[in-house]
């Protein structure tokens, strides 16, 4: 397996280097990629208990509007 690319520019130089990533980049990459993908998958399984949350509250006739106002 090929490892992705790093870009390094010297803007001094304008010199421009294409060059594989490092063992140890890598595996930094891939314990970010890791940490990116728990951390989508904890927002979106939030966002879903909200929506199944206030469909509860909607079947019982409540909006969190009313629940803020009961100080809830």
């Amino acid at each position: 397996m090929t490892k992705p690319m790093i870009r390094i520019h010297n803007t001094e130089t304008d010199e421009v280097i294409d060059r594989e990533m490092t063992n140890t980049e890598f595996a930094q990459y891939e314990a970010d990629q890791a940490a990116q993908a728990a951390a989508t998958a904890e927002a979106k399984a939030k966002a879903q208990a909200k929506a199944a949350a206030e469909g509860k509250l909607a079947a019982l006739g409540l909006t969190t509007d009313d629940l803020r106002a009961l100080g809830l």
